[in-house]
């Protein structure tokens, strides 16, 4: 059995932490299991605040997160060399996003979500003809005079508001035969795809200066304004503006390289 007085929560450093995941994968301890879900507790938190507020009670939302971490911790392998959170944080958010599809309520979308979501359909279709290809997050905040973080926000909205009918059928490519939506769904599998983009963000931080990252976390992570990270940092807005572009510069030229190699 594993020491209690070892493992004692406030004791525990990250190599402890990945000692406690490997003895779990080769022994499967209930004991182990415990801490690390106690120790990972703070994730399902955060994870549950961004999508309280949304129709859903957060107690209910919490405990599913709970349930999200769980499973991430039972198929975690850390022989694979992700990161715990980056493997967990997918998981828990698919089991929340699956949440609100089988809940089946009526979710109350704030008006003004509602109204830039429509005025962000129509930006799409007549950039596209303008631009002769599909319009970037940039170029449809600058048509409708808005900023980048208010486009993301409304369309990561509309993902959570719009749930759609499991029955809904399509035609197949391959044949004459009709496929339900449930039988395509791979929710799961769709968030642990994105866990190897998770790493490649954390590894192209490492480039980055002091100020730069301080910049990237607040605005795209912390959902700051430029205006409130120029207070902080007591520069100008316009400063604030022209890092964020170089910071967006840099990490397009390393996607770049990757799709390259």
């Amino acid at each position: 059995m594993a020491n209690k007085n070892y493992y004692n929560k406030e004791n525990l450093e990250k190599e402890d932490i990945r000692n406690l995941f490997r003895r779990y994968k080769e022994k499967g301890e209930k004991e182990i299991r415990d801490i690390l879900i106690e120790e990972h507790l703070y994730i399902a938190e955060i994870l549950s605040k961004k999508y309280a507020n949304r129709g859903i009670d957060y107690d209910d939302i919490y405990q599913v997160a709970c349930i999200g971490l769980i499973y991430a911790i039972d198929r975690y392998d850390i022989d694979k060399g992700f990161e715990f959170s980056s493997f967990a944080t997918p998981t828990i958010i698919g089991e929340i996003k699956k949440y609100f599809r089988d809940k089946g309520w009526t979710i109350r979308v704030p008006r003004r979500i509602q109204e830039l979501s429509k005025k962000i359909n129509n930006a799409k279709m007549q950039l596209s003809q303008d631009l002769q290809r599909s319009p970037t997050i940039e170029d449809i905040a600058n048509y409708l005079n808005s900023t980048e973080e208010e486009i993301l926000e409304a369309l990561e909205a509309s993902k959570v508001y719009t749930p759609q009918s499991l029955d809904v059928t399509y035609d197949s490519n391959n044949d004459d035969k009709e496929v339900n939506l449930a039988e395509l769904i791979g929710e799961e599998d769709m968030y642990f795809s994105k866990i190897e983009n998770n790493d490649f963000i954390l590894k192209i931080m490492d480039k980055l200066n002091d100020i730069e990252k301080e910049i990237l976390v607040d605005r795209y992570f912390n959902k700051k304004t430029q205006v409130s990270i120029a207070k902080s940092l007591n520069i100008s807005q316009m400063t604030v503006s022209r890092i964020e572009k170089r910071v967006l510069t840099k990490l397009r030229k390393e996607v770049e390289k990757t799709l390259i190699i």
